[in-house]
């Protein structure tokens, strides 16, 4: 595993700005009046947000749309060109549009085990990249993603947008000015219903993909899948995607890390959960869901003098009896999705991508922070002026942040066997070192499981193990196990390369 520390960035970064001083900015686009050209890798629901983007920043134009759905790709095609006037050319494999010189940077909104691997072959084809969060699907390949940045002397920016927010900008440099006093946890929260992706089964491939190339660094499943909606639904499976501790929680994680000024990984994890309630929901209690990540999950993150809880609550949310919350995020029903910065004086929330609050202690307003983002803009900028210290949300710290969830993901994968009642999940928190009420917030979770009906005498809470871990080495020093989970098994002609092979 490759060391990550503050040093080693500065001076990969200094190193990175003496090279681009002497090498060209772009491959094709030194002109001031000349476009630069795009490939979109990925054109599903995401990859239209990175479209639009694209077609609307006149310093861009889009010269491929890759996808290895031909039928879905064509229709993107079709699109662009009514609107920028020429058609971008369409390809399968990402490879040919990365040989081709006139692009000079690529976006991919890939499913999730593609986001690295798409990111390091683009940088060592020469072009800027921004990655969609969680930009990678496990520990070693953020490191190799970083690696690649500081080699290639690339920029690369991840896709969490809250760092261009105005207001979540304002928000963090309030809580640095000490506008909630001292501050040292925070709780970030992905309360969003996520129905059952459906049964269990045996279900074709569309006809108009490529599963081979699908596929690409997962293993090949010949060719079905067990989820009966092809697209999309790969985020719950964690073949290829992290649950919503890896699609939503990185914004929260992002935030929640920036506000408290961390600037590593957590050197202790515990996570609690289940994929529970569809059984109840289906009144069938024998029902499979075909998803096997969490969709309950509680991950507390110690950073010694400083904590970050994460929240994860898939099943039906609308009137939590969550009082405290309701009174933060000014609502008792719909999506809680934000983050609850705790100070010594007073609170402060993020509530949506463009609307912060800050609270006294009796949870009057005291502030307000409004404003949207410009991330695509941002990367832009930071490609022209050939500075990675332009960049919002460089590729460290989509790492650091997208670490969590895997490292998050690592206890519940280990534990999800190790059913337990409440009083032992209460008990294996009780000795951890943690600036949250570990009993406050698990007794909330357990009210949110019952008012779902949820019978946890027949279906209980998975516990994982307490692990420790190295954020310099990045590995877990007593739990080889855990170690093995930074990374996985690559299928030949698709393996990511290791921080020091790329």
């Amino acid at each position: 595993m490759s060391k990550i520390t503050r040093r080693r960035f500065v001076q990969s970064s200094l190193a990175a700005s003496a090279a681009v001083a002497i090498a060209p900015r772009f491959g094709r686009a030194q002109s001031a009046n000349e476009k630069l050209g795009v490939a979109v890798v990925g054109g599903g629901g995401r990859g239209g947000e990175h479209i639009g983007r694209w077609l609307h920043d006149p310093r861009t134009e889009i010269l491929y749309i890759v996808d290895v759905d031909e039928e879905a790709g064509a229709k993107r095609c079709d699109a662009i060109e009514k609107q920028q006037g020429t058609r971008p050319k369409f390809v399968k494999d990402m490879r040919k549009a990365f040989d081709d010189k006139t692009v000079d940077l690529v976006s991919t909104a890939t499913p999730n085990h593609w986001h690295a691997l798409c990111g390091v072959w683009a940088m060592q084809a020469g072009k800027d990249a921004y990655v969609e969060k969680p930009v990678c699907h496990n520990i070693a390949e953020g490191s190799a993603l970083i690696a690649a940045a500081r080699k290639y002397n690339k920029m690369c920016q991840v896709g969490t947008q809250c760092r261009s927010s105005k207001a979540c900008q304002e928000a963090v440099a309030f809580i640095a000015a000490g506008g909630i006093g001292e501050v040292n946890f925070s709780r970030a929260l992905c309360y969003k219903r996520r129905k059952s992706i459906g049964a269990l089964g045996d279900y074709p491939v569309p006809s108009s993909v490529d599963f081979n190339l699908w596929s690409g660094p997962a293993p090949y499943t010949d060719p079905r899948v067990t989820r009966s909606k092809f697209h999309y639904d790969w985020h719950w499976q964690r073949l290829y995607g992290n649950g919503d501790s890896g699609n939503q929680g990185p914004h929260q994680t992002d935030i929640a890390r920036w506000g408290l000024g961390i600037d590593t990984h957590p050197t202790n994890i515990i996570t609690y959960g289940g994929r529970l309630g569809y059984q109840a929901e289906r009144n069938d209690p024998n029902y499979v869901d075909a998803g096997d990540t969490a969709n309950t999950e509680v991950t507390v993150f110690d950073y010694g003098k400083k904590c970050i809880v994460f929240e994860t609550r898939g099943l039906e949310i609308d009137n939590a009896a969550d009082e405290e919350l309701n009174k933060l995020f000014g609502s008792a029903s719909g999506n809680k999705i934000g983050v609850v910065f705790y100070g010594s004086e007073g609170y402060v929330v993020q509530r949506t991508y463009s609307d912060c609050v800050a609270m006294d202690k009796d949870f009057n307003v005291i502030k307000q922070f409004k404003g949207g983002e410009n991330h695509f803009e941002n990367f832009i900028d930071a490609c022209i002026s050939r500075n990675a210290g332009d960049l919002n949300a460089d590729v460290r710290e989509g790492h650091l942040s997208a670490g969590m969830s895997h490292l998050g993901n690592i206890s519940y994968y280990l534990g999800e066997n190790n059913k337990v009642s409440i009083d032992e999940v209460r008990q294996a928190l009780s000795g951890i070192k943690s600036l949250d009420d570990n009993d406050k917030t698990l007794d909330r979770t357990v009210q949110h499981l019952k008012d779902n009906k949820v019978d946890l005498a027949k279906y209980p809470i998975s516990l994982g193990p307490l692990l420790k871990f190295d954020p310099e080495r990045e590995i877990f020093p007593d739990s080889a196990e855990a170690t093995a989970m930074c990374t996985r098994e690559y299928r030949e002609g698709f393996v990511c390369p290791t921080a020091d092979k790329v």
